[in-house]
């Protein structure tokens, strides 16, 4: 029995030795993180073409080319509200070449609109902030009101009567629709469409004389006479829309709320690839070109956020939007 310690010790002995004589083993992203990347990289969109998302990410994907030295390919894969795009990011290998260009409503407003199988903060990461922006009341030209004040005027004068249009039911185009009413104290109906352009399109044709929607879609329309602009949701006048007040001149502040358009990740990639990836990213944003674009579809670059910043507002914008959702008795799809 005494000869077992010593027999024990040798074993150990011989391990060491042995494993002197292996390789070490490589660190699991060591090698990927430091090469990144070392092949094209695709960003889904899930929206489609024609809309906000689709713009950016075409802009975007040309200039952050330069930078990383890699083709960047933009994929559509549009429905369900985003969450398709979700779901072809969180099958796909976890390694920084596979990227989600889209609102943060993603995660702040659409899992409580429609039932989702992803966790808006645990399955899905905010990494870029690339541009700013709020929403504009759009209507009809030929509507009797040519200000905020007449259309409110207009609207209690005709109570239950008018409809306003939406992008997508319980999500913000429709809520601040909700927050509007109870603050200017009107009657009006919701009207949900899948996505702007065939809202729009009925806006125009007068089959719905209202819609809040984002600047870089009502653009071209406004510009061409087709759109009147009421005011802007956001917390200063949008450079290019520079006669259009904002809620906050007009007597209501709480209709400011900034919605951003980002790159998002799953969890889990290499840090040495987030900082490349955020790097090359904020190059690209100072291209002249693209930020030009950018205000001139009504919207501003966005900030250098952090990740965890960035989620802190993804997170206080859910709250906020749950709150309101609950008063309004939602229930999702």
């Amino acid at each position: 029995m005494k000869r077992f310690p010593q027999t024990r010790r040798r074993a150990v002995v011989l391990a060491l030795a042995l494993g002197a004589l292996l390789p070490a083993a490589p660190a699991v992203h060591a090698a990927p993180a430091a090469e990144w990347p070392t092949k094209p990289v695709r960003i889904l969109v899930g929206a489609p073409p024609g809309g906000t998302a689709d713009i950016l990410a075409r802009l975007f994907a040309q200039e952050l080319q330069r930078p990383l030295g890699q083709p960047v390919v933009v994929d559509y894969k549009a429905g369900a509200a985003g969450t398709i795009a979700v779901q072809n990011m969180l099958s796909a290998p976890r390694d920084g070449y596979t990227l989600l260009l889209i609102q943060k409503g993603i995660a702040s407003e659409v899992p409580q609109a429609i039932k989702v199988s992803y966790d808006p903060f645990k399955d899905i990461v905010p990494l870029v902030q690339l541009t700013r922006q709020g929403l504009v009341l759009v209507g009809n030209p030929g509507l009797p009101a040519k200000n905020l004040a007449e259309l409110v005027t207009y609207v209690k004068a005709n109570p239950g009567k008018i409809d306003v249009a939406n992008f997508g039911i319980g999500l913000r185009g429709h809520t601040i629709g909700v927050q509007f009413n109870r603050l200017a104290g009107l009657d009006t109906g919701a009207v949900s469409y899948r996505g702007s352009p065939p809202a729009l399109q009925d806006i125009m044709g007068g089959q719905v004389p209202l819609m809040f929607d984002g600047p870089a879609t009502s653009m071209p329309f406004i510009k061409a006479g087709k759109l009147r602009a009421f005011a802007v949701a956001f917390p200063q006048r949008i450079a290019a829309l520079p006669n259009v007040p904002t809620f906050a001149e007009l007597g209501y502040p709480d209709l400011s709320e900034v919605g951003w358009m980002g790159l998002w990740a799953a969890p889990g990639l290499p840090p040495a690839v987030v900082s490349k990836l955020r790097e090359a990213t904020l190059a690209a944003m100072q291209a002249p070109t693209l930020r030009r674009k950018i205000e001139e579809l009504g919207m501003e670059v966005g900030t250098p956020a952090t990740p965890d910043e960035l989620a802190r507002d993804v997170r206080e914008s859910y709250e906020r939007q749950g709150k309101l959702l609950r008063s309004i008795q939602f229930k999702p799809e």
